[in-house]
């Protein structure tokens, strides 16, 4: 495991399979853990791809969702094999994939910042088109809110992940945050679903000619805020995945409850490279489902941890100037915090 740590936070980096299992601030744990990443029968089983096994905190898919061929794992090389280090300081270290998917080096570079995580992937050379996503994950033990950077469409995918488990009904298309669910109510996106064992995915458009997207979980027993911030030109959507129970198969088992995936990405949601090649919905409404190789592409995405300001509910603003993120709540209250500057382009 590779060591970060600055000021009152620490991240682990596993460079076995590129993934980031643990970062604490203050105490806060953001990042969520499968209960099975240290069970020996799990870790042994060959026939689970080795992100399952290892399913842990964030990490990048390429390409995202399904085996794109025979070859490709569940979301990847990026998320299933060795990264070797190439330069670890205090709280800095940078990695290089071992394989070439596609023909493409990749490199990751992982920064603690103050309360932040910032992460930037470069992508170089290769050939063809492919898909890629974070896929951080957050645990609430009792349900929380979440807060959207404007979008202009929500989408579920045609077939459901579990299928007989989902509270979405399958292949709708809005143009807000409100979701028909399978036995005719309406679903606000900005809630987790506490209460309903379920495995389901979303997926969020952003505005037009946004600049940021993000996203604020706001947990409830925690009492914190995961703030998410990326660039919307480049992960033009944001996957929404809500693991509560649903699975009832090794090595899930109903266990995997209050997780929730932030998937920031150009995709077609989890169906795999093979759907995001051609027309579908995300194209027909000029998003981009596909990264073209060859050109040098930097993929930059913050997290950072926290503490809710009292009566904290909702977030509805989002801006970075000046080595400052600030944050507005539904009522106008704002706060402000480091934030190291120049890490999005402007």
């Amino acid at each position: 495991m590779i060591r970060l740590a600055h000021a009152d936070a620490v991240a682990l980096i596993d460079p076995a399979v590129g993934n980031i299992p643990s970062w604490q601030v203050a105490g806060r744990k953001p990042l969520h853990a499968a209960a099975w990443r240290d069970d020996p029968q799990v870790q042994a089983d060959a026939e689970l791809p080795l992100v399952e096994r290892r399913l842990a905190g964030d990490f990048l898919c390429l390409p995202f969702g399904a085996a794109a061929s025979g070859d490709d794992p569940l979301h990847g090389w990026t998320a299933n094999s060795a990264w070797t280090i190439l330069e670890h300081d205090v709280a800095h270290a940078t990695l290089r994939l071992g394989a070439r998917p596609y023909g493409a080096e990749i490199t990751k570079r992982v920064q603690l910042v103050e309360s932040g995580l910032l992460q930037t992937h470069v992508i170089e050379g290769g050939l063809g088109e492919v898909t890629l996503a974070h896929h951080p994950m957050s645990h609430m033990a009792e349900g929380g809110r979440l807060s959207f950077s404007p979008k202009r469409a929500a989408l579920t995918d045609p077939l459901a992940l579990c299928p007989g488990r989902n509270l979405w009904s399958v292949n709708q298309l809005r143009g807000d945050l409100h979701l028909d669910c399978e036995d005719g109510r309406q679903w606000d996106l900005r809630q987790y679903p506490a209460r309903h064992r379920v495995e389901d995915f979303a997926i969020l458009v952003e505005a037009r000619g946004a600049r940021l997207g993000w996203t604020v979980v706001i947990r409830q027993a925690e009492d914190d805020m995961l703030v998410i911030v990326k660039e919307a030109r480049v992960l033009p959507i944001t996957m929404l995945w809500i693991s509560n129970g649903g699975r009832e198969f090794p090595p899930w088992n109903g266990r995997h409850t209050g997780v929730i995936g932030i998937e920031d990405g150009v995709a077609n949601g989890p169906s795999g490279l093979g759907a995001a090649t051609g027309e579908n919905r995300l194209t027909a409404l000029g998003v981009p489902t596909t990264l073209s190789l060859g050109p040098r592409h930097v993929i930059r995405h913050a997290m950072i941890s926290l503490p809710r300001p009292p009566g904290w509910v909702e977030v509805v603003a989002l801006s970075i100037t000046r080595g400052t993120l600030s944050l507005t709540e539904a009522s106008g209250a704002q706060i402000a915090v480091p934030f190291m500057e120049g890490f999005f382009p402007q």
